[in-house]
């Protein structure tokens, strides 16, 4: 049975930093693209930021700059540097591996606020 479990969410104070981590257990990772969405109260799910397994990154433009996606397939872990928080952050970070079938997370809560 494939899981993926978040952690390192939390609040943070405007212009801070978190980091996400993502593990994966009950498969390898190598072959899949990783990836970190977000869902905002009363918003759609929007992908965030996803790497490949040759490891080619690609960001939305909301965090271009600001967020660096990477992984460590011996570890099956993704993560999701989050630096320059800002408010708009806000919202319940999930973690996919995607093939010809999408694997979730339960989620991650972040809340960027003063």
């Amino acid at each position: 049975q494939v899981q993926l479990v978040e952690s390192g969410g939390g609040l943070v104070q405007p212009g801070g930093s978190l980091r996400l981590s993502c593990v994966v257990s009950g498969r390898s990772v190598t072959a899949y693209i990783m990836a970190w969405y977000r869902q905002a109260p009363g918003k759609q799910r929007e992908l965030v930021a996803s790497i490949t397994s040759r490891e080619s990154t690609a960001y939305s433009d909301s965090v271009k700059g600001r967020f660096t996606i990477s992984r460590d397939n011996t570890k099956k872990t993704v993560y999701l540097q989050m630096n320059s928080l800002k408010p708009e952050d806000t919202a319940v970070y999930y973690c996919s591996m995607q093939q010809t079938t999408v694997y979730w997370g339960q989620g991650t809560q972040v809340t960027v606020s003063s």
